[in-house]
């Protein structure tokens, strides 16, 4: 009894200790919401989850959390405050709040990037230039890459994106003669995926020809992981297993692969070889200035750029033939100008690029309505006023060009694709487009994801007409970016002024 009755009473005391450290968290939460109630926000779905419940179910149900966060703007106005248990973040969508945010130096990047150093337990980005939250540091990264994406460099890659873009477009002719449907999404991601391998680390991965490759779909599952670290309980729960295992075997293989590239380049390096001006170099250019640098921080770049230079390319470039194939008046627009001033020839010029400026505009909508990477978040350290309202300090903002750019009023009929906003003549848009992010922290590979766009983008409407195969969604799936749900599935055809040429010549 006396042995029961000790059991009994530590359970109790327990309890008891259980039930006290809930009541002062619940106080605790309490204090967060007095501190943070000024600031308009939609009801919370419950005292303690906040609005966890909206995000979580979004992504359960494959729709896009920010397509919540425009509702709320438009109801609630450009500051809107979201609860999540203690935590509560501010969506900006201010272009007076941005602007300062994005374009100083005194705002850093917020704790999320220490979230995707590792995955799951498993090293993921690291501290790369995408994740490094180190302003001084990152800088110094910042500065060595410049070389391989300076205006000399870019234009040397000419000859790889026409090469590259040939052997899609080679691929496309086949489905086109045998009228297939296919996903324009699938192919697209292969090639960007040659395209950075080549430029960046000298690796011919050859993954438009191989449907084996495991690469798209460990990519894929890596941002999928980003995702999948919103929700605290993905890690234990059991039918998350089988994910969770993939995530980590995907990050895996990238950072092996990434390995063994860093690997091949030194000894190109040990026995005297003459080594390419590219992305690789760079980033063992800087291990060599970089104190206590171990190969680890090396791989955490090549991981940044072997997805970043390809996912987001591949996405844009799906969303823009999605919206041509939409937009019949627009497509024949942009075929008209290419076929002026690029005819029949098959090798696109660096000069050509800039003598496109309709398709310019094409591509610049695209990413108006689907930023494949929909925005960031910046860390606001000491209280701020944005807009009127005062921001407590140690706040997390999130800045959404997704947002901004679905707001009528920065963008008059915002969900209606149309590339005359980015005319020459139009108004530029006020700290409330920046799909490539804004300021120093803004993208490093902006023009070169650019060029390729507009390269590819030219050989398909050069030779190609694009139908849509009826009876697909054209929603958007949040994989961590954004790209097309279904891939956009189309029939592509030869222009009949092409197989004219063609066989004149």
């Amino acid at each position: 009894m006396g042995l029961w009755a000790a059991i009994t009473w530590g359970s109790a005391l327990l309890l008891a200790l259980a039930v006290i450290c809930f009541l002062l968290y619940c106080g605790y939460v309490h204090y967060i919401h007095m501190k943070y109630d000024h600031i308009p926000g939609p009801p919370r779905d419950s005292f303690l989850l906040g609005h966890l419940p909206t995000v979580t179910n979004a992504a359960k149900n494959n729709e896009v959390i920010y397509d919540s966060f425009l509702d709320w703007v438009g109801k609630y106005g450009p500051l809107v405050r979201i609860n999540g248990f203690h935590n509560v973040y501010i969506v900006v969508a201010s272009p007076e709040g941005i602007k300062e945010l994005l374009m100083s130096t005194k705002y850093p990047k917020d704790s999320f990037y220490d979230e995707i150093f590792s995955i799951f337990g498993t090293r993921f980005l690291g501290k790369g230039l995408l994740s490094d939250r180190d302003y001084e540091h990152w800088h110094k990264q910042r500065r060595i890459m410049d070389p391989a994406f300076s205006r000399t460099y870019l234009i040397g890659l000419m000859g790889t994106f026409n090469e590259k873009a040939e052997e899609l477009m080679q691929k496309l002719t086949e489905k086109a003669e045998k009228n297939s449907e296919f996903k324009v999404h699938d192919m697209l991601n292969k090639l960007t995926l040659d395209v950075i391998a080549k430029v960046a680390f000298g690796m011919d991965l050859n993954t438009l020809n191989d449907d084996q490759t495991p690469f798209p779909r460990a990519i894929f599952m890596a941002l999928r992981g980003m995702l999948e670290i919103r929700n605290p309980l993905t890690k234990i729960l059991p039918w998350k297993k089988d994910l969770v295992r993939e995530i980590r075997e995907s990050i895996q293989l990238l950072r092996k692969t990434g390995k063994e590239c860093i690997e091949r380049r030194r000894k190109m390096s040990d026995e005297g070889e003459e080594l390419p001006i590219d992305i690789l170099t760079q980033i063992l250019k800087g291990a060599a200035l970089e104190e206590n640098c171990d190969d680890e921080m090396l791989i955490d770049n090549f991981v940044t750029f072997f997805i970043a230079g390809q996912e987001t390319t591949a996405n844009q470039l799906a969303f823009a033939v999605m919206e041509l194939g939409r937009h019949p008046e627009i497509l024949r627009k942009a075929q008209d100008e290419i076929d002026e001033v690029i005819g029949s020839k098959r090798d696109i010029e660096y000069e050509d690029l800039s003598k496109l400026p309709y398709l310019t505009q094409v591509l610049k909508e695209t990413l108006r309505l689907y930023p494949t990477a929909p925005g960031t978040s910046r860390k606001i350290e000491e209280d701020m006023v944005i807009e009127g309202i005062k921001i407590p300090g140690n706040t997390t903002a999130l800045i959404y060009s997704y947002v901004t750019g679905r707001m009528e009023q920065f963008f008059k009929d915002p969900f209606t694709f149309d590339p005359e906003r980015f005319a020459p003549g139009a108004l530029k848009p006020y700290f409330t487009y920046f799909p490539f992010s804004l300021g120093p922290r803004s993208c490093i590979g902006m023009t070169f994801a650019q060029m390729e766009a507009k390269v590819v983008m030219t050989k398909l409407l050069q030779r190609f007409e694009i139908q849509l195969v009826d009876g697909q969604s054209f929603k958007i799936l949040d994989a961590g970016t954004l790209r097309p749900m279904d891939g956009v599935i189309c029939r592509l055809r030869q222009r009949t002024s092409v197989i004219r040429k063609e066989k004149s010549l």
